[in-house]
């Protein structure tokens, strides 16, 4: 069965339009290639961090909405982790929303 998660990484602000473009893609089709679905991916675009990390005061923040087994997310972050240009990441598990009886 496949859960609900959402994902932010930020990833650093030296990069080109066109690969910040390429690591979307790849990471959107990384949780396609393993029977995943993305439902929404939207790019906040470069913002302050709460804090400077190695330095660096800015980054170019997306977040991921998307659906997966319960396994990859651990396969998932170590692609992040691995990537150069991923500066922080951070996947939660959403809830399933109830229905409310009146």
């Amino acid at each position: 069965m496949l859960n609900k998660y959402e994902t932010i990484y930020i990833l650093k602000p030296t990069l080109e339009a066109d690969a910040i473009k390429a690591n979307v893609e790849k990471f959107n089709g990384l949780i396609e290639s393993e029977g995943g679905k993305v439902s929404e991916t939207q790019e906040w675009g470069m913002k302050k961090l709460a804090y400077p990390i190695q330095k660096i005061e800015q980054g170019y923040y997306v977040l991921t909405n998307f659906e997966a087994n319960p396994e990859f997310i651990s396969e998932l972050e170590s692609v992040y982790k691995i990537t150069d240009d991923v500066m922080k990441f951070i996947t939660v598990k959403k809830e399933e929303e109830k229905e409310v009886k009146e």
